[in-house]
This record gives structure tokens, C-alpha cells and sequence, in this order.
């Protein structure tokens, strides 16, 4: 029996868990939590990394389950078991062979902005100016932060981490870990009166960045466009990316579907019975007149195209897609019977149709969306209430 199974729920492992288990456990587990792929999981993947720190040491883990986490934290009773923990990193790195921390290391984060962007600018090509805030490595102190070298922080011990311990119940205590708030993290600091006026110790202080944008020809929404090696600046890496995300902005006319270009345009019935002649104004400004062919009838929701008014093709830009046009007919409320007369005469003559002697003459009417809801509404409430009233008479007859 072991007394607390809170290190074994944290690796989802069973107490009887062997070293092999442990092993792909935490492999899993710390792959999913690091840093550098879960940035807001930091208190997470420490907390793995502790669980099979111990767990992983026979004697650290015969400890655990005789004494629980405080009695590692005592430094238990054989000699073998060591009251601190080593850096979840170290841990990482002793079990994956540092590689993931090396190019951490070697490599600051990139900063990732999303600038909108119109459908006319993605036709036509534009240059923006985007202005933004990032890091950069202090010319005062040359990025050291102070006069003297950064000692190791002592609230943390150099962890990076404060650890404090809450009693949950009699017997039962957990762990709770925070980002020490004297070293912000880092595990070291420079002391008050030797740090660097300029950036507070900091070793980095805020600069405004101004940024050339070329959004070229064909560029699609959601695309990248990088600049390397301008992100934040930090002493000892290299500098991260900025990464600038379109977002392309909704259109009152156009839809963008990969090249082509879709549009609606609405016309009269006697435009699609007879003919018609419609001017488009296009992304980069000029006039497209369209017309039908003489004869031909446009039926309502029917879909044409002009070949090479599209979108222009990314790095390709003389290559176009298609002008996609969906027509959508209006038609008349209500005509007078003269017109009627008139049409007959013109249009093709109505089917014969056999009508029964005993057939009943009904009268179409138009139908009220919002009355039909009302209506289901309240056949709904009768329901709910008979079977209220249900219930009331059989609670009457069971009291």
C-alpha cells in the first residue's frame, strides 16, 4: 500500500506502474506540456517532471510510498532521498538528450501579429507600414543587466520557482509551485544598486519597430509573411521571427473561393426574358460591361463566368481565375389582367389539364413563417401543460 497517489495520478500510471511504464508516461506527457510547445502549461510540465524524478528513483519512490510527498520534501530516511528537486529542463533534457533545449536556447520566441487586409489590396498588390513593440538588448548595459554579473536569485535558489506547501486534510498535503517573483523566472538577478538605469536590470528594454509589409498580388487570407530574425531581442539567443498573419476582410460585393471571384447580380424578369446589358466595377477599378445573348433566358439562381477576371494567381499575377456570377430574378407581385392578355399571347400556351366534375376549388394563400412558430409554440404548451396536469391528478390519487 502507499499512502498519497498524487505523483502517480500526475503520470497517469497505476502505483504498481513499472520503470518501463514511467518511462513512456512521461515521454507523452512532457513532449505534450514543454514550453516550448505549451507555453501556458509551465506549472504543469514542472509538475511531471518532479512526479517521475521521483517515481523514476528507486529510493526516492520507496520514500513516496511509505512517507508521501512531505516526506521526500524531508529528505525521507534512507540517505538516498534529497529533500529539493532538480530543474524540470535538466530532467528533460537527461531524458530526451537536450535536444529540444539546445534550440530552445539558440532561439527566442517569435512574435506573431495578424494585420487586416481588403480584397482589393489582395488583388492589386499593396505596401503597408505596421508599427510594433519588441525587445531589444540594452545599449546601455550591453545586455547584462548591471555592473556585475547576476548572482543566484535566493528566494528560489536558483529553481526559477517558489514552492510552498498546503495541507489539504489531516495526513494529506500538496505541493503548490508559482514563478518567483524576484527573479521573474530566471533563477538569478542582479542586485537593486548594481543594475543598469536604463532597463531596470531587465537587460532589454521596449522599442518601436516600424515594418515595410508587401502584400503581394494573390496573397491569400491567412497567409505568412516573415521577417526574420526581428523578433524580440535577448542576450545569448538569436532573435525569433516577427510573423505577420492577413486577415482578409469581408467584401460587399466579391467572394474570394481560392482564384475565382464570386459575385450575385439580381435582374428584372423581363432582363432575363429579353435580354440585358449590366456594367461590374472590378478590384482595380475598371468597368465590365456584360451582356446576354439575344434569345437566351436567364433563369433565377443560373451561374455564369468570365474566364480570366478572377483572382490573380500568388507569384503568377498575369494568370487570373474566373468571374463567377450567380443571377438572381425578381419577379413581379402582381399584374393586371390586361398584361396578362398580353403575355398569353406571347408565351408558350398554358398545358391542358383534366379537372375531376367532383374536384373542390381551393384558394392559395401565402404563408406566415412567424405564425407557424407561433403556432408550434403553443400546441408545445398545451402538451406541457396536459402532462403537468397528469402529473397533478396522479400525485391526488397517490397522497
Amino acid at each position: 500500500m502507499v499512502k498519497e497517489t498524487g505523483y502517480y495520478d500526475v503520470l497517469g500510471v497505476k502505483p504498481c506502474a513499472s520503470q518501463d511504464e514511467l518511462k513512456k508516461a512521461y515521454r507523452k506527457l512532457a513532449l505534450k506540456y514543454h514550453p516550448d510547445k505549451n507555453p501556458n502549461e509551465g506549472e504543469k510540465f514542472k509538475l511531471i517532471s518532479q512526479a517521475y524524478e521521483v517515481l523514476s528513483n528507486e529510493e526516492k519512490r520507496r520514500i513516496y510510498d511509505q512517507g508521501g510527498e512531505q516526506a521526500i520534501k524531508e529528505g525521507g530516511s534512507g540517505g538516498g532521498g534529497g529533500g529539493g528537486f532538480s530543474s524540470p529542463m535538466d530532467i528533460f533534457d537527461m531524458f530526451f538528450g537536450g535536444g529540444m533545449r539546445r534550440n530552445r536556447e539558440k532561439r527566442g520566441k517569435d512574435v506573431i501579429h495578424q494585420m487586416s487586409v481588403t480584397l482589393e489590396e489582395l488583388y492589386n498588390g499593396s505596401v503597408r507600414k505596421l508599427a510594433l513593440q519588441k525587445h531589444v538588448i540594452c545599449s546601455k548595459c550591453e545586455g547584462k543587466g548591471g555592473k556585475k554579473p547576476p548572482e543566484k536569485c535566493p528566494a528560489c535558489r536558483g529553481l526559477g520557482v517558489q514552492i510552498r506547501v498546503e495541507q489539504l486534510a489531516p495526513g494529506m498535503v500538496t505541493q503548490v509551485q508559482s514563478m518567483c517573483g524576484e527573479c521573474r523566472g530566471q533563477g538569478e538577478r542582479i542586485s537593486p544598486k548594481d543594475r543598469c538605469k536604463n532597463c531596470e536590470g531587465k537587460k532589454v528594454v521596449r522599442d518601436r519597430k516600424i515594418l515595410e509589409v508587401h502584400v503581394d498580388k494573390g496573397m491569400e487570407d491567412g497567409q505568412k509573411i516573415v521577417f526574420s530574425g526581428e523578433g524580440d531581442q535577448e542576450p545569448g539567443l538569436e532573435p525569433g521571427d516577427i510573423i505577420i498573419v492577413l486577415d482578409e476582410k469581408e467584401h460587399e460585393v466579391f467572394r474570394r473561393v481560392s482564384n475565382d471571384l464570386t459575385m450575385q447580380i439580381e435582374i428584372e424578369l423581363v432582363e432575363s426574358l429579353c435580354g440585358f446589358q449590366k456594367p461590374i466595377k472590378t478590384l482595380d477599378d475598371r468597368t465590365l460591361v456584360i451582356s446576354s445573348i439575344p434569345g437566351e433566358v436567364i433563369k433565377n439562381n443560373d451561374i455564369k463566368c468570365i474566364m480570366g477576371e478572377g483572382m490573380p494567381a500568388y507569384k503568377n499575377p498575369f494568370e487570373k481565375g474566373r468571374l463567377v456570377i450567380q443571377f438572381s430574378v425578381f419577379f413581379p407581385t402582381k399584374l393586371s389582367l390586361e398584361k396578362i392578355k398580353l403575355l398569353e399571347e406571347i408565351l408558350p400556351t398554358r398545358p391542358d389539364v383534366i379537372i375531376p366534375d367532383d374536384a373542390e376549388e381551393c384558394m392559395l394563400s401565402k404563408i406566415d413563417p412567424q405564425r407557424n412558430r407561433r403556432h408550434h409554440m403553443n400546441a408545445y404548451d398545451e402538451d406541457d401543460d396536459d402532462m403537468h396536469g397528469h402529473h397533478r391528478q396522479v400525485q391526488c390519487q397517490t397522497s
